[in-house]
């Protein structure tokens, strides 16, 4: 399930750019302004965007299935991929063949010079407060990563997404805002060409940042580096000599399935081994709330050593 302060960021994200969005295509209709059309996709596809976040988060909240016996936590990550391949298209190349087409033709905006500049500044206001609310939820999980790292190694796609899309949108709107001001201030529509080109291209790498990511966890990550330590210090107790094998898996944010092989003596008793085995499970659980699904397989001391990696 999305956390609260995801889909707080969200909806938040989600209203802003859909207002923003209403606004800009009035702008570029009235002034004929590429930047401002360029920058009215970006906000509608964010719109979208937001929409599919929202999708994916409710999506993956459905029960396990025969069909689906681990759930479908991961519904999460296809949704934030989707959101990677709609700003490369609908942002990034919308915005590129925008620019060039506006560079090949380019016209002076000559009616209502005032209106794309106060769009702009109010959608920077808005995008700000955007980005705010997204910046104070994202720090209530951050700890001590950096930004980059955040992104990088965050499990839940909701809010890295929602920071790219909101910083991508402030960059793009001071883009549009040079743009706009250049060709106002020379008569010269290829400054506006420009801007367009700028916020197309910037779409295009957050995408690509975005699909990148979104694909690796896809793919399956595994637990993070304290998540894995707590779990090896909790594996170890009465009754288990060694861990010889530990594999986690992130079936969704919020679901974690660990995989392991430990060690026991070989005087143990069937009973002694499933006791230690429980009193392990209730260990992880306890040290990582999200290792729902565990299974451990028990070894005897020397024999699995030659077999399975530590």
């Amino acid at each position: 399930m999305a956390s609260e302060g995801s889909t707080k960021a969200v909806i938040t994200a989600m209203f802003a750019n859909l207002g923003i969005a209403v606004t800009k295509f009035v702008a570029a209709a009235l002034t004929g302004s590429s930047s401002m059309l360029a920058e009215g996709v970006h906000s509608l596809a964010d719109t979208s965007n937001q929409a599919l976040l929202l999708l994916g988060g409710k999506r993956a909240q459905r029960p396990a299935t025969r069909q689906h016996p681990f759930g479908y936590g991961r519904e999460r990550y296809v949704y934030a991929f989707i959101v990677s391949i709609v700003l490369f298209t609908l942002g990034g190349l919308f915005a590129l063949y925008e620019a060039w087409h506006k560079w090949s033709h380019p016209e002076a905006i000559t009616n209502w010079h005032w209106v794309p500049i106060v769009v702009l500044l109010i959608a920077i206001v808005m995008e700000s407060y955007a980005l705010r609310t997204a910046v104070v939820e994202s720090n209530r999980v951050r700890g001590r990563q950096s930004w980059p790292e955040f992104v990088r190694h965050a499990k839940a796609p909701e809010l890295p997404v929602i920071l790219l899309e909101d910083l991508g949108a402030l960059l793009g709107l001071t883009f549009a805002l040079a743009g706009v001001s250049l060709t106002l201030a020379t008569g010269d529509g290829r400054w506006d060409a420009a801007g367009t080109a700028m916020i197309g291209v910037l779409l295009v790498i957050i995408a690509v940042v975005l699909a990148i990511e979104m694909k690796s966890l896809l793919v399956g990550e595994g637990a993070t580096r304290e998540h894995q330590l707590a779990i090896h210090r909790a594996l170890s107790g009465d009754g288990i000599d060694a861990i010889t094998n530990l594999r986690t898996l992130h079936l969704g944010p919020d679901e974690l399935l660990v995989a392991a092989n430990v060690a026991v003596a070989p005087a143990a008793t069937a009973e002694e081994v499933a006791n230690a085995i429980d009193a392990a499970e209730d260990r992880i659980r306890t040290a990582v709330p999200i290792a729902k699904i565990i299974y451990i397989e028990p070894d005897l001391v020397g024999e699995s050593n030659a077999t399975h990696q530590a």
